[in-house]
């Protein structure tokens, strides 16, 4: 079986956000190692697709994958 890309990794933690974040610690542990292998400095979410779409909730969102070790922006759609 092959690895998931970055986009079906970050298509999981939208799918973990809307069931109140249900494992998603192995969601970003699969999205890192998924960044590495496709030699990406950062994961794009777009932010009409998480739960708190609002300054306090995407800065706090970007704090705990950075303690995870995964960096997060937002698109500007």
């Amino acid at each position: 079986m092959s690895e998931p890309s970055v986009s079906q990794c970050i298509d999981e933690i939208y799918a973990s956000v809307r069931e109140d974040n249900k494992e998603i610690d192995q969601h970003i542990a699969a999205l890192k190692a998924a960044l590495a292998r496709e030699g990406l400095k950062e994961a794009v979410f777009d932010p009409a697709k998480i739960a708190q779409n609002n300054r306090q909730g995407r800065k706090f969102m970007q704090a705990y994958f950075r303690q995870r070790g995964v960096t997060v922006s937002f698109s500007g759609s």
